[in-house]
């Protein structure tokens, strides 16, 4: 229409740095965002309606800073460009990004741009702690825009508030959680997705988790009550996505395990594959009991499931229930292990390292359990970190316990706090040492093998273990955040951190270039002598010698006091 007003909303999910204060990003990272879904598919609604007006357009563009490099002072020039001004939102911000959040407003703030952040680190903050913390306030300070809770049936009156230049310093809605059903659903265009590997994309048929684990910050974000996207939400969303030829899906529910409408939204995602065809592939996320609600495994299997990530935390009771995981019962692993498998789900298992009772030694010992004991295919450790949002932080904050102050170390790779049986530098070491621990070339060739077993190719097992270990160990960036070709930015650094010239930073990315892609070359060679061995079917005896980790003098062969799980598949 002539004369329409144009406002832009700008959405962007913010990365972080790396240890040498440069983003962490790549030209297709990995892992899709579900916020960055979410609010773009709420805008979306709210634009088709004209919620500013039937002479105002709304004009969307949504980035991953993950793999789209952000130039603030173009963004600010496309908004003044636009005759009804515009907004920038960072979105989905973590603990670990806000730092590099705050960098970026900064610099839109001084272009006079209109800036509102959300996401874990802004609710989790506000719902927990008594009172606003120094980095929320200098954002206000700034005239920064901080929003906590969700925008469901809350985005019109954002836009409303933006469009006016009215917007508040503070939205919060932590105490008011918004019903999911009939709400827009989760949608990218899929030249953004498409920036990813694998072109995942990403959407929560559920938010809200009934446990209460003291490092988790689900619970008190989003809330102890569960609530739920109806299938037929879920069956739209599907189908506008594979209208742009995208059905490669990360449902980001804590997990799905839990959500009540499973059942539903399987029996719909099964008709869509095995009655009109689809080729829907999932990724879910549930707990260690899964294989004992009846029908579930099999019927995500038949639904497209062909990821299954796993709440294992850890395998010591004590630290089980030291952190209120109570519903991990770690004699039932290996049976929900094999059921996953039976349905052609590669199990991926996160594991906690650094609650109280642990040591390196014993970290140690729990991995070569874990080896001997469970058929899990990737093992991923995470650093025990006292999230803010989490009860663990909000237990030292009371204490007056000592926390790292740089909110860019709480990625769950760094220590953040000091630990009773371990000093910070132990507790790093073990961590990385933990990788190689697990990824040893004996146990990569049992992984393998496995995988042949139950019906995983051997060279696609090969690929996802040398990945996750060679982004952990040569990368030194978690597997989560890891991608496809690290990208790396001069003027991109971190402000606290001095700017390199062009020839040292220009000459170091090459070198460092060089140089990784040669330790790669090191690193693949046991996986491809690995992956022959299977492939040849050879045994591997006597092939590849594995340091054997012993239990402690005196300690009987059981998994911590635990009736001791069938023979393992080592």
């Amino acid at each position: 229409m002539p004369g329409r007003k144009v406002f832009r909303l700008i959405l962007i999910k913010p990365s972080h740095y790396d240890d040498d204060g440069y983003v962490i990003q790549w030209v297709r990272s990995s892992i899709p965002s579900n916020t960055l879904a979410a609010l773009y598919g709420l805008a979306l609604d709210a634009a088709s309606r004209q919620v500013l007006g039937p002479d105002v357009e709304i004009q969307l563009d949504a980035h991953d800073e993950t793999n789209t490099r952000i130039r603030p002072k173009r963004l600010a020039e496309l908004i003044r460009s636009s005759s009804g001004g515009g907004m920038v939102a960072l979105v989905g911000v973590q603990s670990n990004q806000y730092p590099r959040a705050m960098d970026l407003a900064r610099q839109l703030r001084a272009e006079g741009v209109q800036v509102c952040i959300g996401g874990f680190h802004v609710s989790g903050c506000l719902a927990m702690l008594p009172s606003v913390p120094p980095d929320l306030q200098e954002a206000l300070e700034l005239g920064v825009t901080l929003y906590a809770g969700e925008l469901e049936g809350r985005m019109d009156g954002l836009l409303q508030d933006a469009y006016r230049r009215e917007m508040k310093p503070l939205y919060n809605y932590m105490k008011d959680m918004p019903d999911l059903g009939g709400s827009p659903v989760p949608f990218l265009p899929a030249e953004v997705i498409r920036r990813r590997t694998g072109s995942k994309t990403s959407f929560d048929a559920g938010r809200g988790c009934p446990f209460q684990c003291s490092f988790c910050t689900i619970i008190n974000v989003q809330g102890r009550k569960s609530r739920f996207r109806s299938p037929d939400d879920v069956e739209h969303l599907v189908r506008v996505n594979a209208a742009q030829g995208v059905q490669n899906f990360f449902i980001s529910d804590d997990n799905f395990a839990r959500n009540k409408t499973w059942e539903p939204i399987l029996d719909r995602l099964i008709h869509l594959r095995e009655a009109e065809g689809f080729t829907i592939r999932l990724i879910i996320q549930v707990d260690t009991l899964s294989h004992k609600v009846p029908g579930l495994i099999q019927k995500a299997g038949r639904a497209g499931v062909n990821r299954v990530f796993i709440g294992l935390e850890n395998i010591n009771p004590e630290s089980l229930v030291g952190a209120q995981k109570r519903q991990n019962k770690i004699e039932e692993y290996r049976a929900m292990l094999d059921a996953w498998h039976s349905v052609g789900a590669l199990t991926l298992a996160g594991y906690i390292l650094g609650f109280p009772a642990d040591t390196p030694e014993s970290i140690l010992r729990d991995i070569g359990i874990i080896q001997r004991e469970l058929p899990i295919d990737l093992l991923e450790f995470f650093i025990l970190t006292p999230l803010p949002g989490s009860q663990d932080h909000r237990a030292l904050y009371d204490r007056g316990v000592a926390m790292d102050s740089d909110m860019n170390r709480y990625d769950l790779a760094h220590v953040t706090t000091d630990h009773q049986k371990m000093s910070r530098q132990e507790w790093q070491g073990i961590y990385h040492k933990a990788w190689d621990a697990y990824y040893t070339p004996g146990h990569v060739e049992t992984l393998i093998r496995q995988g042949k077993a139950w019906g995983f190719p051997p060279r696609h097992m090969m690929g996802k273990l040398l990945a996750f270990h060679a982004c952990a160990r040569i990368e030194q960036v978690h597997p989560l955040e890891g991608g496809l070709f690290r990208l790396k930015y001069r003027l991109d650094r971190r402000p606290s951190m001095p700017r390199e010239g062009w020839v040292k930073f220009y000459a170091r990315y090459l070198w460092d270039i060089v140089r990784k892609h040669a330790r790669f070359l090191v690193f693949v060679w046991p996986y491809l002598r690995a992956l022959y061995r299977v492939q040849m079917g050879r045994s591997k005896a006597g092939m590849f010698p594995v340091e054997p980790i012993l239990p402690e003098a005196g300690t009987p062969p059981v998994l911590h006091g635990k009736t001791r799980l069938a023979v393992g598949h080592g």
